[in-house]
Order: C-alpha cells, then structure tokens, then sequence
C-alpha cells in the first residue's frame, strides 16, 4: 500500500507544516527491496538538484533510458511531489538524499510492489514538470516551469496544454493510450471507526495521475487524463454520517476527473493508494492551545534549527525563535533571566519547550500569535478572564427570538431545552440550556418556540434547533412468512365373514328354485346380508374396515361366494383410500416507519371466550388474538445498513385441539435482532417437522400369515411434512443524498 500523509487544517498555523520526511508504506515488508524486481530491471544510481534563479532542476539518474515521462502526483500542504518509476529499484545506498538547494528540503525514495516512489519534500507548494532526456528523469522546480503544471503531460484543469515536456514521438504511446482509456470506476464515502470520513475512490488503471492540494477551506483531487462518468457527476450530503466532511462533489473539467471536498471545522487529512484504490481521509481535531501545530501526528514537526549561546538574555531568545519562525511572540514583562544552551539540528517547537520549561514559563497559542509568561501568572490571568466572563454574563442584555420547528414536535423540543425538572448537575448547574435570567413560551399551534436570553445562549438554542430539526429517514420494513406442506396418508382394510345356514329353504312360496332365489345387503343394514328378503344376520366374522380420512370417504370392492342351494355362503370386502396433499401459504405483511420509531401491523381474528367465574358460574366474555402481526424498530447505521429489533408472529386457532372446553391457538413466531444491508434479504428463521405414522390393526396369528394375512389386519400410514420460513427485507425509502448535474 502506497501511503501519502498530508496534513491540511483549517484555521490552524500552517507555517512550518513542511517539515519531515513523507510516510510513504502502510506495510512494514513493503520497506525491503522486492524480491519480484528482475536483476536486468532499470535502477536509480545518481540524484542531483541545481539551484536555477528562483527554481530548482533535480536530475534523477537512471541505469537505463526510459521510454516516457513517469506518472506522478503532488500534496500542497505539506508541499511534496511523488514520482512512481515502474520496474525500477533504488542504487543509491539509502533511501534519503539531503539536498536544501531553494525550496527543495530532500528526496526519499522507497521500493515497493516492483517500482520505486521518488518523493520530493518541499518547503512551499510549486508548479513543476516533467521530461525524459536519455537515463535521466529531469524535474523542473518553481520559476524554471514556464507556466504552472502539476501532474506531469497534463493539467488540472481545462487550460492550455502544460509545459511538461514529453518524449517526441510520431504517433501516440502505449502508455498514453492506456491514459485516454483511464475512468473511475466509483466513488464511495465510508465513515471511519474514530469518526474520520473516507472518500473511497476506484481507478481502472493504478498508475492514474493524482494532484491532491488545498484550495482555500476545500480539498481539492484531480486525476489526469481520466474520465468521471455521468452516474458518479454528482453532489454527495454526507453530513449525517457525523464526519468532518460535509460534501463531496464530482465533476468533468476537460479531460480531468475534478472531485472537491468540503471539510468543516477543524480537521487534517491523509491521501493513500493501494493498488487501484484511492483513499482521502479527513480526520477531525480538536483544537489544543498548549500545542503549536494542531492534529493526530505525535512528537515536534518544526523546521530544525541549532543555538548555541553562553549567558543570553531569554527574551533576546524568543526573538530569534520568532525571526526564524515567522510567528508572532509576546513576551510578558515578568519573563527575565538569562540561559545558556547549545542546541544543534533539533526543531525549533522542540527548542522552544525545552527553553520555556527550563525557566518555568508556559505559552498560550491564539492563531499565529504567542503569549510567553510565567505558569503561575498565565494560570492567573486565566482564572480572571473566566470571572470576567462570568460577570458580563449576569449583566448582558437579553434578547427575544422565535425558532419555527418543522420536523419536531415543539413540546419535545421544548423538553430538551429546559432539561429534566429538578435535575442538576455536581456544584447545582443547572442542566437547562436557558439561563436563569431566561424564559422560553411554547405555541402548539404555529410549531413555534419563542425564547428571550442572553445572545450567547440564544446561539445555543440555534444551534440545537438546527441539528435536531432535520426530517428523519424512513424505512420500509417487508416479512415474507412462507409455510409449505406435504401430506400424504393411505388406509386399507377388509371385512370378511362366512355363514353356513341348514334346515332352511330360501325359496319364495309357490315356486322358483334355489337358483332364483335374490340375495343381497340390507340397505338399511350394510353390514346384513339377506336372502329373498330374508336377514340371516352380520356374517362379517372379521370387521377391519378402513377409516375415512379428513372427511374422505374409503373406497370399497365386495365379493359373496355361495353354493347352489344357497347354504353357505362366504362375504368378502376391501376398503382402501390414499390421500396425497401439497400446500404452500405465503404472508407478507409490511409496514413503514420512520428510523428508530417503533412500528406494528397485524390482521386475524379476536376469539371471544367465557371464563369461569369464581362461584362456578358463567364469567365474563373475553378474547383471544389468533393474528398474523409484525412488530419492528429500525436503526440505520451510519454506513447505510439497516439494524432491526423484530418480532413476527403468526397465531392461528387449532381445529384439532379446541373443543368443548375452549379454544387452542396454533403459534409460530421469532423474536431477534438483526444488520441487514438496505434492500437485503435475510432468513430470520426457519422450523421444519416431519411426522411418520404406520398403524395396524390385526387378527392375532392370522394377521401375520403372508399375503392372506392383509384379510385380517388393517393397516393405516401417515407422512407429513411441514416447513415454516421466515424471511425480512428493510428498505430506506427517503434518501438523503442530493444529486446535483452538471
């Protein structure tokens, strides 16, 4: 990973921010020699600069002749220029060449990923440009550059061609086609874990040409030669996501992809590469006044310096601190003495604290301006100007101002600026942002607050007001309950019976034979049978019908055998039925609601019930909820994501349990918290049952015979399969990114 540290704060100093060597790995390995370089690859021997007028030329001296001018990208604050040789390895013996030659400090060079990054320290932003002559890669530094360029072969913005001399060639380069054919690819805001914002931007080609430099409170990036297309044009609102970054803009100039970055308050940034990803990070800081140059970067950052004096006046040394710095100095007239010191090559922000410490003074830093005197005195004045503010506060005039709220309820705004009544806080503050001397009138109504305060606390007020009063993204929360099922259930049975009849004739009176004789089933009496009208009882001497299943009735196949004087006579019936079921119920219900409120929908039925008094009597009708209901709070994470508390139930009254002696309720329901992405699907839950039932009934010993066995048993299977799914799909249906044309 390619890494540009670059320090840019608002109101902050920015004298004396061009000091220190550029940190140019995030990765520890990337520091040794990459092993990957072949031995016949090209190689930096020599690094040389010649002081020019006012500018500086700097000669870097290759092994062998390069085809073109390199890619290359420059930082204004601090002032660097970066240079990146592909397939390149550093000779030089170290990876720092002191120079001072103008306002060029020195150059690093660092190997890394099979190419090696030149970086050139600055003591002030200057135009440069590029040109190849043989083995040698010249840089123009400051009034040797004709007009002002920046990256190397082309221009930051839509002007005349820059002065960058390129290799003449008669038609263009590989490499300069690769260049026409650069874009980004996307571009992205993430926020960081300590609260910094990060402009994430994609590059189809990693040698693209970046110019990072600030332009009066903005960051400003240009990518030579790159193409920014029509869908990424655009103005992204990153305010809530609680950076220092308030806006980010994208937009074509020329042949430039042009992104502006709007910081506010105090901040400082660091541009990084790695691979074909370019990152601008804007962190925010805090303000110290005990330190002279504000910002995360730990230890001194001045230029460095050498004193050395025997017995000199401590006031006479601030004065040459304050020459050589450029910053303005107040000495107190309690600041006396005399020091004696030798100093050589340590920065002057380093010697100052080691001046002001070895005499017991201490510094209050306002802009570019410093108060030097004694702790106890500073420490003093102090302590009066809080007294002082203090008293002017009793005594300030007041003065009235009406806030019309628009997304609030004026009620609860109302609440937040009185605080909790009677709560306070250690020493009996007051947690209200109204004064004592203050009031404040409500107007449900008109959604107005009028409040008469001092002006200090009324720019509280206003500044409250304008953080909470913004409308609140809503969500659009959709379940999806899928219930599938599988059934499937048979049932065979038999009746078999026999009679044997003798002594009796089963002819009509008068004539007909035994062959006329009719025989049957009593149709009042299936279960009889009956011959020439006659009922000669059940002969069903084994009874194993099959049952009916869910209201379906069995199928029957009969069969009666007799003899010719119709005697004996031998009944046989099967019954079978198979029932096959395949079911799918799908609920989606859904709701919307606004982030971090609270939501529920439901529809079903309220069961109305008695209960039992406590004399036995009848009690009260009550009712139960059999209902298909969701319930979600949402959140969206500053990411974008969504993070849902969920509760989805679905009741239903069970027709297999309830009876006489009330109603059952059938429930399925999940309860969870989940992160889902914006538009994303996620399974919240699933059950899954499986019933396998096999029932026979038998004739003991003749049931068991094989084959004629199924006379004498029957014999019931059940297999059902049941799959409940429970799906969930959040949707921010209010943006809050304004989308600006060209």
């Amino acid at each position: 990973m390619i890494f540009t540290s670059v320090r840019s704060i608002g109101a902050a100093v920015r004298g004396g921010l061009c000091a220190g060597a550029l940190a140019l790995l995030a990765a520890a390995p990337a520091l040794a020699q990459d092993a990957a370089v072949d031995a016949g690859a090209n190689a930096i021997e020599h690094v040389d600069a010649v002081q020019t007028g006012e500018g500086v030329t700097l000669t870097i001296q290759l092994k062998a002749p390069v085809a073109a001018a390199p890619n290359s990208f420059s930082v204004s604050n601090p002032a660097r220029v970066a240079l990146d040789l592909p397939g390149t390895v550093n000779d030089l013996g170290r990876n720092s060449v002191e120079i001072n030659q103008g306002d060029l400090r020195s150059v690093n060079v660092v190997q890394a990923q099979g190419r090696a990054r030149v970086v050139l320290n600055l003591r002030r932003p200057l135009p440069y440009s590029l040109s190849v002559k043989g083995n040698a890669v010249v840089v123009a530094l400051g009034a040797t550059v004709e007009a002002p360029t920046f990256p190397a072969a082309a221009t930051a913005s839509p002007a005349p061609a820059s002065a960058s001399a390129a290799p003449p060639a008669a038609a263009p380069s590989a490499m300069t086609q690769a260049s026409e054919a650069r874009s980004i690819r996307n571009l992205d805001f993430r926020r960081g874990t300590d609260g910094e914002g990060r402009v994430v931007i994609d590059l189809s080609d990693p040698n693209t040409s970046v110019d990072v430099h600030q332009v009066g409170q903005t960051v400003v990036v240009d990518f030579t030669a790159t193409n920014l297309p029509e869908n990424l044009r655009r103005r992204l609102d990153v305010t809530d996501f609680g950076t220092p970054v308030a806006q980010v803009t994208g937009t074509q100039q020329g042949a430039n992809a042009h992104l502006v970055i709007e910081p506010r308050g105090l901040w400082e940034q660091n541009a990084y590469q790695s691979d074909n990803r370019f990152v601008v990070e804007v962190k925010p800081v805090k303000e110290d006044p005990t330190r002279l140059f504000q910002g995360s970067r730990k230890g001194y950052q001045g230029e460095r310096l050498s004193l050395n004096f025997q017995n000199v006046d401590v006031r006479s040394l601030l004065q040459v601190i304050a020459d050589f710095t450029n910053l303005n100095i107040i000495t107190s007239d309690s600041v006396q003495g005399s020091i004696t010191l030798r100093l050589k090559d340590v920065p002057w922000d380093q010697a100052l604290d080691i001046i002001l410490q070895s005499k017991g003074l201490d510094m209050r830093k306002n802009g570019n301006v410093i108060l030097v005197g004694p702790r106890d005195e500073l420490a003093t004045k102090e302590k009066l100007d809080l007294e002082a503010r203090s008293q002017i506060a009793e005594l300030e005039p007041v003065h009235s101002e009406n806030f019309v709220i628009n997304y609030q309820k004026v009620e609860d705004v109302r609440k937040m600026l009185i605080g909790v009544p009677g709560a306070a806080l250690p020493g009996g503050v007051s947690q209200s942002m109204i004064s004592k001397r203050g009031s404040l009138v409500v107007d449900p109504r008109t959604n107005q607050i009028f409040v008469t305060d001092t002006s200090s606390r009324l720019e509280d007020v206003r500044r409250l007001i304008a953080r909470i009063d913004i409308p609140v993204r809503q969500v659009m929360i959709e379940a999806r309950i899928v219930e599938a099922t599988d059934t499937f259930s048979s049932d065979i049975g038999a009746r078999l019976g026999g009679v044997s009849v003798t002594g009796h004739s089963w002819l009509s009176s008068g004539a007909g034979s035994a062959g006329g004789a009719s025989y049957g089933t009593s149709s009042s009496s299936p279960n009889t049978l009956s011959v020439n009208g006659v009922v000669i009882g059940n002969p069903n001497n084994v009874n194993l019908p099959a049952a009916s299943l869910n209201g379906f009735a069995p199928g029957s196949v009969g069969l009666t055998l007799f003899n010719s004087s119709i005697t004996k006579l031998l009944n046989l019936e099967v019954e079978a039925l198979e029932l096959d079921g395949r079911g799918k119920v799908i609920s989606s219900p859904r709701v919307i609601t606004a982030d971090k409120v609270k939501a529920s929908i439901e529809e079903g039925q309220d069961i109305p019930y008695q209960s039992a008094s406590a004399g036995g009597g009848i009690g009260q009708v009550q009712f139960r909820k059999a209902v298909l209901s969701l319930e979600v709070t949402p959140q969206i994470t500053p990411e974008g994501a969504i993070f849902l508390d969920v509760k989805v139930n679905k009741d239903t009254p069970s027709a297999t349990v309830s009876g006489s002696g009330g109603i059952a309720i059938d429930t399925k329901n999940v309860t969870t918290q989940v992160l889902v992405e914006n538009g994303g699907t996620i399974v919240l839950g699933g059950i899954f049952q499986e019933t396998e039932l096999i029932t026979i009934t038998k004739v003991p010993l003749l049931g068991d015979i094989p084959v004629l066995g199924n006379l004498f048993k029957d014999t019931a299977k059940t297999h059902n399969r049941d799959e409940l799914l429970i799906f969930i799909t959040p949707r921010i249906v209010s943006e809050r990114v304004n989308q600006a044309g060209q």
